[in-house]
């Protein structure tokens, strides 16, 4: 059981994934830091100075020490904002990558010799 897990473990395709997994969560991170530096402000600005943040729906207001209880829609939709941004950056790059591989041409495999000296053999017979 321990050998299959190994083997299982260090297969390419396992550490292409987690590969795959580290760089996406650097990447999130990326764009979630371009959402929310430099694109919600600017949204922000032309929606007339909304900070998104800032959206909230209070539903007990603070009293004394008690924090105040509130739904975050700000919040919320600063993360669909982010997920849209991360989702078609996947599917732009996926698309470029598929795209050269596309164009990569292949060239044809040359039969052996002994295949191509018996195709001349067999057309030597048909034009006797």
């Amino acid at each position: 059981m321990i050998k299959e897990f190994k083997d299982f473990a260090l297969k390419g395709n396992v550490i292409d994934l987690a590969v795959g997994v580290i760089i996406g969560g650097a990447f999130g991170k990326i764009v979630t830091s371009l959402v929310n530096d430099v694109l919600m402000p600017i949204i922000g600005l032309l929606l007339g100075g909304i900070n998104f943040t800032d959206l909230k729906y209070v539903i007990t207001p603070a009293v004394g020490d008690i924090p105040e209880s509130a739904i975050l829609y700000g919040s919320f939709i600063q993360s669909i904002v982010d997920f849209l941004i991360i989702s078609f950056c996947i599917f732009f790059f996926v698309k470029i990558i598929s795209v050269k591989k596309k164009q990569e041409p292949v060239a044809p495999a040359q039969p052996p010799a002994e295949v191509v000296l018996l195709e001349e053999i067999r057309d030597l017979l048909k034009a006797k």
